[in-house]
């Protein structure tokens, strides 16, 4: 079997979760960080085919996790997009960059507020130091991506509160001088115009 095989192997165990496959498989030499052709590492395959003892396994045994794929997704980023606290949690423990970039030059946080995945924003803002008032690559914040990029319901208004609670500037721009309270104004969502103004909000 040619090392190409073998690394092959690496990926199948991964996505399937097939753990004693993957302690074979690096006893005989796979690095445990070998990429594929998109550059996705065996713990993000894992992590994206929701193998969380498979992932947990890889972390413990080393992998980068870290590394990000041709998307610029790693674990973590992968599960602050889809509001996975399980994962999130793990990479957190695992000791996971909170300076990693999604494609949009968003942090974890960043995508987990747009979506409405309360658990994980709650997470994040409570237990780690990851950046509030970040600004991705088209000059949003996460409180800006929270008002202008989902419906503006209950969902958002939690995730609004919680990020003022923990230190997000309601003054803060987009990249057009636009505050928050303007861009939730422009948007009607009146509740969220309320818990703006509340915390101080022009």
């Amino acid at each position: 079997m040619t090392t190409v095989d073998l690394i092959e192997d690496f990926f199948t165990a991964a996505i399937e979760g097939d753990i004693e496959t993957l302690k074979s498989l690096l006893e005989k030499g796979i690095d445990i960080n070998v990429r594929n052709k998109k550059k996705q590492t065996a713990i993000l395959l894992a992590a994206i085919n929701n193998k969380l003892d498979t992932v947990e396994f890889l972390a413990n045994e080393g992998a980068d996790i870290n590394l990000q794929d041709q998307t610029c997704l790693n674990p973590f980023l992968y599960g602050c997009i889809k509001g996975d606290l399980a994962l999130v949690t793990l990479m957190i423990n695992h000791g996971s960059d909170l300076e990693c970039l999604t494609r949009f030059g968003g942090v974890g946080l960043t995508p987990a507020c747009e979506k409405g995945h309360i658990d994980v924003v709650r997470f994040l803002l409570t237990t780690t130091g990851i950046n509030v008032n970040h600004t991705n690559f088209v000059g949003w914040t996460p409180l800006i991506e929270a008002i202008i990029l989902n419906d503006g319901g209950p969902k958002q208004q939690t995730i609004i509160q919680l990020l003022i609670e923990h230190g997000a500037d309601p003054q803060m721009v987009d990249k057009y001088g636009v505050t928050p309270l303007e861009l939730a104004r422009e948007k009607g969502y009146s509740e969220i115009e309320k818990i703006l103004l509340e915390a101080g909000a022009e």
